[in-house]
């Protein structure tokens, strides 16, 4: 049996979900929980596309994709806090649609991780007035 020492770096955002002696172990890092609720959230009819900060801005502008653009987590333990940042389309109730992709997330992630989500808190960054008429 070969013994592999992770660096700090290497295991910091990464959790265990699943340990069995026989076949081995699961980890999940973090940007896969945060990607997982990205994809969810934008599957929600309303939403135009997730804010990010400048730096995320920046990159998406050079060709380089984040699919956790807007996204941030908190893994502890087994149950993870999921902050969204979004982009709304102009007409949609706010409410409605933030409802939803609280729904949607964390349905996403527990199904998808056996992770016990916590919270999902909805910032709405800005109107998206393109569709309006």
């Amino acid at each position: 049996m070969e013994v592999v020492n992770m660096s700090k770096e290497e295991k910091r955002g990464v959790h265990m979900i699943h340990a069995d002696g026989k076949l081995g172990e699961v980890q999940i890092a973090d940007e896969v929980v945060a990607i997982i609720a990205g994809l969810a959230a934008m599957e929600v009819e309303g939403v135009s596309s997730m804010a990010g900060n400048i730096t995320s801005e920046l990159i998406g502008r050079l060709g380089m994709k984040n699919l956790s653009k807007g996204v941030k987590v908190l893994v502890t333990d087994r149950t993870v806090d999921v902050d969204l940042a979004l982009n709304i389309d102009y007409g949609y109730s706010i409410m409605k649609v933030s409802e939803k992709v609280q729904d949607k997330v964390k349905s996403a992630i527990e199904n998808m991780t056996g992770l016990e989500v916590a919270m999902v808190n909805i910032r709405i960054a800005s109107v998206n007035m393109e569709k309006a008429k």
